[in-house]
This record gives C-alpha cells, sequence and structure tokens, in this order.
C-alpha cells in the first residue's frame, strides 16, 4: 500500500469535509420567527434544517474518522478489520480511509 498517497488523499478528504462542515453549519442556523415566511414555508424550513442537521452530523463523525485514520496510518493495525483481523483490501482504503471494518463485517 502507498502510505504517502494514502496521506495526501486523507489530507485532501479532511480539507473538503471541513469546508462541508462550515456550509452545512451556516445552513442550520436558527430560523428566526420574525421572518416573513408563510405556515408552509417556515415548515419546509424547519423540515430542511433537520435534514442538514443530519448531514451535519455524519459530516462530523467522517471528519473524526479521517483524523483518526491519519494519526494511525503509520500504525502495525492500520488496515486491519476490528471485527475479523483480516486485511481491508487496498481499494477499499483508498475509496474510503476513514473505514475500521472489510466489506463483508461492514
Amino acid at each position: 500500500m502507498d502510505k504517502q498517497n494514502l496521506k495526501t488523499k486523507i489530507e485532501d478528504e479532511i480539507k473538503k469535509v471541513s469546508l462541508d462542515i462550515g456550509e452545512l453549519e451556516e445552513q442550520t442556523q436558527p430560523i428566526s420567527p420574525e421572518n416573513s415566511l408563510g405556515r408552509i414555508s417556515r415548515m419546509d424550513a424547519i423540515n430542511n434544517k433537520s435534514v442538514v442537521e443530519a448531514s451535519l452530523r455524519q459530516a462530523r463523525s467522517k471528519f473524526q474518522n479521517l483524523q483518526e485514520a491519519l494519526a494511525k496510518i503509520d500504525d502495525k493495525d492500520f488496515g486491519i478489520c476490528i471485527r475479523c483481523n483480516q486485511p481491508i483490501p487496498e481499494g477499499r482504503i483508498m475509496l474510503m480511509p476513514h473505514v475500521k471494518k472489510c466489506v463483508k463485517c461492514a
């Protein structure tokens, strides 16, 4: 496995997810009752806000997992499934460097 390439990929992904988190945080600002939205529009806005909040939670989780992967990339057990202790295929790690389980265990 080319760990330098993987490190670069993880660092790039961390930057991208960090930007996504910033954008999602802006979209989750409270909806002021003073806004002149109609009742239906306000309900849509509240519904959209909850969808964005779920996306924000996922992005934060991915960000944390990517940081952990970057910190542990040089460990001897990096790329080993946490459930079955078998190597995770290199292609899976390159696509999703933050994964901790092989396809079968996931």
